[in-house]
């Protein structure tokens, strides 16, 4: 027996004997503390530890964690089958079978991916309570056939925070406000927020969010960890909860590059049931941890976009530091003021809208005879009557959408041939072809703001807008922290440009070691 794996039964059965109360003394005291899937890989193979055993433990940590203790209320629901999953899979491991790099890894997805199993499926509402989608997602399933171990559902801004105004980010009729676990009464930014907690507080290795704007790396950037939103149409979007078919897109967040390029890998493919994935042919790989060079700053022209800077002058000096380090690295830097044209913004809201009724409707049919809710317009009946849901938050943008005149109607044609031409001929693609550009950088965001339910969200920076109007990649790594709470640095840039922006991202990565461990402090006072 080895002494990693006497250390981690040891740990086991002290964690096992306490009490929840008895656990808050030093929640970070945990075995697979910021593990990655090559060490968990490496340990399985080894006999440190079993599937079963690690699964146990993740498990353990949410009880004691996101449950009680800090209660950061990041996962929904936990797999009433996690366990058996990871007794089948240490059988298969015993008899030489591996299915995929993530064959025993711990995963967590956002609660608007369908899952064909004891879990439900709800966006975060109380409308699909009890949901049962009648088979799994395509990312779903290409997580089991790649070994993972699907431990939980995550938390998420109701309706992935697309039905009303001045909502907060990270609440959810069903499960309430998700806590930032750097800072309690922060806000974790949304919407893939339960997602973002949960691999930074360490309550899974990776997690799956989406996005149609900002939703991965506005919460990988306020909970410290990677985001990657590739190019829409490299992952399928069949069933997941939908907002727009567009701008929407899977993908992976996780404590490292290394990590999360790994997973990208495996969800990355054509699907039928999204035609967007037929674009991908050619253009995607089945592994881009090739891409994963110490050196992949060297060489390549990035420009800095100017927009986001002077919000916050702590933001700014994190910049300046980052410049240093991408030019040290042997970047060539250049800066830029604007992408996209102003106008851009209403055509994609526009977009968004119609695209929202339209997906909405087809999501509620792809639930069958037992579906709870059948239309958006009984979805809005739904919510009107319920006693929690319309309680701090509207529903403007539900009912906006259901007043929108359809796929084929003149708006949304004009909206959506306007949103492309300005979001990429005019925008991401001008401007790289016009600088000669690899990649473009931005902060991600500003420090997390103090959660408010009565004012919503207060967002002081960001810059997912041009990468997410044209449907093309962004990649967000920590890049440092401002009075313990971290902050960000984007790399975006022309569709199916992921292999580029790794390089550039790890590389970074690398040189910084930027990512820091949350305490869980209950507020700012440290």
């Amino acid at each position: 027996m080895t002494t990693n794996r006497i250390f981690f039964l040891a740990f086991l059965f002290l964690i096992n004997c306490q009490s929840p109360a008895s656990k808050k003394t030093d929640l970070n005291d945990f075995p697979f503390l910021e593990v990655d899937v090559t060490t968990l890989t490496k340990g399985y193979e080894e006999g440190d530890f079993t599937i079963t055993e690690v699964t146990s433990a993740y498990l353990n940590r949410i009880a004691v964690i996101d449950a009680s203790g800090p209660n950061l209320r990041s996962i929904i629901q936990v797999n009433p089958e996690a366990l058996e999953i990871a007794s089948v899979l240490d059988q298969e491991l015993k008899e030489g079978k591996i299915r995929g790099p993530l064959h025993g890894v711990p995963i967590v997805l956002k609660d608007n991916i369908d899952t064909h199993d004891k879990m439900s499926t709800t966006a975060g509402s109380r409308a699909l309570e009890g949901s049962k989608p009648l088979k799994d997602s395509h990312v779903a399933k290409k997580l089991r056939k790649a070994g993972a171990v699907i431990i939980a559902k995550a938390n998420l801004s109701e309706w992935a925070n697309f039905r009303g105004q001045n909502s907060s980010s990270g609440w959810s009729g069903i499960n309430g406000q998700t806590k930032n676990p750097y800072v309690l009464t922060r806000n974790p930014c949304g919407s893939s927020s339960g997602s973002g907690v949960a691999v930074s507080a360490n309550l899974t290795v990776l997690a799956i969010g989406t996005e149609t704007n900002g939703s991965i790396v506005c919460p990988s950037n306020a909970s410290g960890i990677v985001g990657i939103k590739p190019t829409v149409g490299l992952i399928s979007r069949s069933g997941i909860v939908p907002i727009s078919y567009t701008q929407d897109s899977a993908g992976p967040m996780a404590r490292s590059v290394s990590d999360a390029v790994i997973a990208l890998g495996i969800l990355a493919g054509i699907d039928n049931d999204d035609p967007k994935t037929l674009n991908s042919k050619g253009k995607t790989l089945v592994d881009y941890t090739p891409h994963l060079k110490v050196d992949g700053l060297k060489g390549k022209r990035i420009a800095l976009l100017t927009q986001p800077l002077g919000e916050n002058a702590e933001v700014d000096s994190l910049v300046q530091l980052s410049l240093r380090t991408l030019k040290a690295q042997g970047a060539e830097v250049i800066e830029i003021d604007q992408i996209a044209p102003r106008e851009t913004g209403r055509n994609s809201f526009q977009v968004m809208l119609h695209e929202y009724k339209d997906g909405l409707n087809n999501y509620f049919a792809s639930l069958g005879e037992d579906a709870p809710i059948r239309n958006l317009e009984e979805l809005i009946a739904f919510n009107k009557e319920d006693s929690i849901e319309l309680k701090y938050y509207n529903q403007a943008y539900l009912e906006m959408a259901l007043a929108t005149d359809g796929m084929n109607s003149e708006t949304y044609k004009n909206a959506l041939a306007n949103l492309i031409r300005m979001s990429q001929k005019e925008g991401i693609d001008r401007v790289m072809d016009e600088y000669q550009l690899d990649a473009i950088i931005a902060p991600t965001g500003s420090p997390a703001w103090s959660t408010d339910w009565l004012n919503g969200d207060n967002f002081h920076i960001g810059s997912s807008s041009s990468s997410a109007w044209a449907g093309y990649p962004i990649i967000t790594v920590p890049m440092g922290n401002i009075h313990g709470l971290p902050v960000g640095l984007s790399f975006f840039g022309r569709a199916w440009s992921e292999a580029t922006l790794i390089e550039a991202a790890y590389s970074f990565e690398q040189s910084t070691n930027a990512r820091i461990i949350p305490n869980f402090r209950a507020n700012d006072e440290k």
